[in-house]
C-alpha cells in the first residue's frame, strides 16, 4: 500500500483527506515538484529543491519547512514506500481559509503539505539502442505568462496533452508568436547540424531540472549546444527532436504532425546524449 505525507503525518495514501476549503482544491493556489528516485536516492534533489523554492516566492507563499528538513521528509517517504525506482510527488497550498475569497487568506494560515511516492518504469534514455521513439504534434500555446512558476494550474497543458493522445501521439509541442516553446509536460531539444539547441529560460517555459542537466552533459562532453529561440519553421526543419523531464528523460520525438523526423527513429546525437545522461544518473546514485 503507497504511503504518503500530509500535514506532518505519514499514512496510507487511500485515507488522505483535505478539506473542500483548501485553497489549492477551490483556485489551484499551490506549487508542484516531481522528484525522480533511483534505487532510493533521490536525483538532483538539491536542484529540485531550489526550483520549489522559487515557485513558493513567486506566488508568495512561505515555504512550510526549512531547506534542511526536507531531505529527510523526502527520504522517510521512499523508506516507506519502499525505496527503489520511484516519482515522488511534492505538493503545496496556501491551505485551508474559512471563505472562499480570491485573496489571500489570514495570515498564519497554514498551508497544505502533501507528497506521494508511485513506482516509476524505465526511461527511454536507459535503453538508447533500442528505444523506437515517440510521435508528437504541435498546438498552440494557450497558457498563462508565468509558465516558469510550477503551478499546480495546469489546464491549459492537460487539454494540450489530451489532443495529442487522442491524435495517437504522446507529446504536444506548444508554439506562440511563431516559436516553439516546450511540450505540454516537457522541454523541447532540436538538433540543427550537429548542434543542440533549446529555448532559452524566460516566462514563458519552466526551467527543467533535465533540460538543465543536458546542457552540463553538452558542455562537459564537447557535444555543441546553445539556447536559442526556436522558430516554428526551425522545428520542422530540424534534424532531431528530444523531449526531456525529470521521469520520462529523454524522450526522441521520431513523427512530428505526421511527418518523420530523422527517418523515423531516434537520431545520433540523443543516442549519444542519452548514454551520457544514463552514465551520469548511475555514477550519482550508485546504480
Amino acid at each position: 500500500m503507497s504511503i504518503a505525507y500530509l500535514n506532518g503525518e505519514f499514512l496510507p495514501l487511500a485515507e488522505a483527506r483535505i478539506s473542500p476549503m483548501d485553497r489549492g482544491f477551490l483556485f489551484a493556489d499551490g506549487i508542484y515538484e516531481v522528484i525522480p528516485v533511483y534505487g532510493g536516492t533521490p536525483f538532483r534533489l538539491d536542484e529540485h529543491l531550489t526550483r520549489l523554492e522559487r515557485s513558493l516566492a513567486e506566488i508568495q507563499l512561505a515555504a512550510p519547512l526549512a531547506r534542511a528538513d526536507w531531505p529527510a521528509l523526502i527520504d522517510t517517504l521512499i523508506r516507506k514506500n519502499g525505496g527503489g525506482n520511484l516519482s515522488l510527488y511534492l505538493q503545496i497550498t496556501r491551505g485551508t481559509a474559512a471563505v472562499r475569497d480570491h485573496a489571500f487568506p489570514p495570515p498564519g494560515t497554514p498551508p497544505t503539505v502533501f507528497a506521494m511516492a508511485s513506482p516509476m518504469s524505465a526511461p527511454a534514455a536507459d535503453s538508447p539502442d533500442t528505444t523506437a521513439g515517440v510521435a508528437a504534434i504541435t498546438v498552440p500555446d494557450i497558457r498563462w505568462l508565468r509558465c516558469d512558476i510550477k503551478s499546480v494550474s495546469l489546464l491549459p497543458n492537460i487539454l494540450m496533452r489530451q489532443r495529442a493522445v487522442s491524435a495517437g501521439a504522446t507529446e504536444a509541442i506548444m508554439l506562440r508568436d511563431g516559436l516553439a516553446s516546450e511540450g505540454a509536460a516537457s522541454n523541447l531539444f532540436i538538433v540543427h547540424d550537429g548542434t543542440v539547441i533549446t529555448p532559452p529560460k524566460d516566462h514563458l517555459i519552466l526551467g527543467g531540472i533535465t533540460r538543465d542537466l543536458v546542457l552540463e552533459l553538452c558542455a562537459a562532453h564537447n557535444v555543441p549546444y546553445r539556447e536559442a529561440p526556436v522558430t516554428e519553421a526551425n522545428l520542422r526543419g530540424a534534424d532531431e527532436i528530444w523531449l526531456t523531464s525529470s521521469t520520462r528523460e529523454m524522450v526522441p520525438v521520431v513523427n512530428l504532425d505526421g511527418q518523420a523526423v530523422s527517418n523515423a527513429r531516434p537520431g545520433p546525437v540523443w543516442r549519444r546524449v542519452a548514454r551520457l545522461y544514463v552514465d551520469f544518473k548511475r555514477h550519482l546514485c550508485g546504480l
